[in-house]
């Protein structure tokens, strides 16, 4: 639920197409061998589930569950340790923290619908000559559900709203309210490759409508591709137990903050991060994950060039991640 205004990506589009081409060759390799392994242990799934079973979960649009759940928590801390800043003397430190909770029913016995809550906290630790916020916060409640588009074969309308607050503390402004919209078309081809296509909307100073474009392809019982926004993934599994992946993302958000004698001024923070981590399977319904990885093409800037801006210089993130879903 917890979502930003995304800018345009086209300068950042050719190094992650080489990334995931990289890494879907090599899982494609690791996929073909295993297959040869009489030994290893299989997954629960060759195929993909029913579209009745995907959900929104933190950081990604929509994921297919193998087993129906209907509450879910999910949360994740993913630390940028201090760097400098580009082209101004000082450094800067970022956590970025976030948690989620949602509940999910089959309304009339089959209607999926999904109920969340959300909050993200970012702590910066700031010594350049730009005054910035000590935190960024965020909150938002949603209500998504997916449904049958007309009579359109194997098509699906999900249809989501999520009010929400951007600001720089807990007692939330008026101006910090946002109400996000997302609008998107499954289209499940057949049991291994679904379609995804759509639109966010972001109202606010920097108003946005952003497309969602992607796809969710599982060729085997152990190898999945879920290229869709937000946070794209490549996951192999190793066994009943172990989940490596890769995985990309960007933050691009406005906060409503107070600057100087101003209670009502927008920040935007952006980066980019990818990189590599393993999940673990403690049960079924307890999985945690830990990834590593570079963090770029990051800024923190006051709408008005006046007040200033901040480029921290590119780095490495390391990110915690822990879901029960019951």
């Amino acid at each position: 639920m917890i979502q930003g205004s995304k800018p345009g990506r086209s300068l950042r589009v050719e190094g992650l197409s080489i990334l995931f081409f990289c890494c879907a060759v090599f899982l494609t390799l690791m996929n073909i061998y295993a297959q040869d392994d009489a030994r290893a242990p299989a997954p629960v799934s060759a195929g993909l589930p029913p579209v009745e079973n995907y959900r929104q979960e933190l950081g990604k649009t929509v994921v297919p569950e193998e087993e129906f759940f209907a509450h879910d928590w999910d949360t994740r801390a993913r630390f940028m340790p201090t760097r400098g800043a580009n082209s101004q003397s000082g450094k800067i430190g970022i956590t970025d923290l976030a948690s989620e909770y949602s509940y999910d029913i089959k309304a009339f016995g089959k209607l999926p619908v999904e109920f969340g809550v959300g909050t993200r906290y970012i702590g910066i630790d700031n010594t350049t000559a730009v005054k910035l916020p000590s935190r960024l916060v965020a909150a938002a409640f949603g209500v998504e559900t997916t449904l049958p588009f007309f009579n359109v074969d194997k098509t699906y309308l999900t249809v989501g709203i999520s009010p929400s607050f951007y600001s720089d503390g807990w007692n939330f402004r008026s101006s910090s309210f946002c109400l996000h919209q997302r609008y998107f078309l499954i289209y499940q081809q057949n049991e291994k490759l679904a379609f995804v296509a759509g639109a966010d909307y972001y109202p606010g100073r920097r108003e946005q409508i952003q497309p969602i474009l992607g796809f969710i392809y599982k060729p085997s019982e152990r190898l999945t591709f879920n290229i869709t926004p937000d946070n794209p993934e490549i996951s192999y599994v190793l066994n009943k137990k172990v989940t490596l992946f890769v995985e990309a993302d960007s933050s691009s958000d406005e906060f409503s903050v107070g600057k100087d004698t101003r209670k009502d001024v927008s920040l935007n923070y952006d980066e980019m991060h990818a990189g590599a981590g393993l999940r673990y399977n403690l049960n079924k319904y307890i999985q945690a994950s830990f990834a590593v990885g570079g963090v770029f093409n990051r800024s923190i800037a006051y709408d008005q060039d006046s007040l200033g801006k901040v480029v921290p210089k590119d780095g490495l993130y390391t990110e915690f991640h822990f879901e029960i879903s019951i």
